[in-house]
């Protein structure tokens, strides 16, 4: 039976999953939150998506309803494509009083910040990435990029972006042929996004990157929150923990431009505002 908010502990109600799984795992937190794992892409899912990605910051609110809800679950983890660090900055992660355990777990899992230390480890850096940076532009006017196409600098990826275009689907399209040549060419991988394609080191998505944690933890229930398609690995991830015996809850947070995980999803939200709603009723319902 699906769980529902007692209205006297709470002034947002929880919402109802769609599904039978997803109702077991929304239970299984609600039953044992010290052993129950809360993970969350960034963009999209605590952040708004925003045309510029450098100035991407968390909703206002996200922060102080992860705080409220941290210390009453095993963990909360961020698992997101972009470099640790840049997370934990456009976050606002850093010195939170809730979030003194807080992991971000940046570059798809090739990186880690532990609020803990407060420092970032990660492997050195893939030679392919520097190749593919050197090549990318002449890539680029060679296909005809259109105007509004831009590179994003990642660090240990780098990324093309089409949102400016003035079709950026149809520029979308357009580049997914040459950009997976020039990946490939270089042992990388191509990891498309809302209107981004993202060329980065194989081996390592966000499902990888949940997995291992969760088997850090030790954990007996997970919940995974995203927006894209890069999100999907992660998805997967749940969905195999519970063929394992491991609950789980999996958290669209919804998106006009990306259907694949809300036909997965056992739970839609509109989108970080919803996210937060959500993580706000889920820290009230567990006082």
């Amino acid at each position: 039976m699906g769980s529902q908010a007692d209205p006297s502990k709470t002034s947002t109600p929880l919402p109802t999953p769609a599904t039978s799984a997803g109702r077991d795992g929304l239970d299984a937190i609600l039953a044992r939150p010290e052993r129950a794992v809360l993970a969350f892409d960034f963009d999209g899912t605590l952040a708004p998506i925003v045309p510029d990605p450098e100035q991407a910051r968390a909703h206002p609110d996200a922060v102080p309803a992860l705080a409220a809800l941290a210390p009453k679950v095993a963990s909360v983890a961020v698992v997101t494509g972009r470099p640790a660090d840049v997370a934990v900055r456009h976050g606002g992660f850093a010195g939170v009083p809730g979030l003194e355990h807080l992991v971000v777990l940046g570059h798809y899992g090739a990186e880690r910040w532990d609020a803990v230390t407060g420092t970032v480890t990660a492997p050195p850096p893939h030679p392919g990435v520097a190749a593919v940076r050197a090549e990318l532009p002449g890539v680029l006017d060679r296909s005809g990029a259109s105007q509004g196409t831009w590179i994003e600098e990642k660090g240990r990826a780098v990324a093309v972006h089409t949102r400016r275009a003035e079709d950026p689907q149809a520029a979308f399209e357009a580049l997914r042929e040459p950009l997976t040549d020039l990946a490939t060419r270089h042992g990388l991988v191509v990891e498309p996004g809302r209107l981004v394609l993202e060329l980065r080191p194989p081996g390592m998505d966000k499902g990888v990157a949940l997995r291992e944690y969760v088997r850090e933890v030790g954990a007996g229930v997970v919940a995974y929150a995203g927006d894209d398609l890069g999100d999907l690995p992660a998805f997967a991830a749940v969905e195999e923990l519970r063929s394992d015996g491991v609950p789980g809850l999996l958290v669209c947070s919804g998106s006009n431009e990306v259907t694949e995980l809300e036909k997965r999803a056992d739970l839609v939200v509109d989108g970080p505002a919803g996210v937060v709603r959500l993580l706000r009723a889920l820290a009230t319902q567990l006082s």
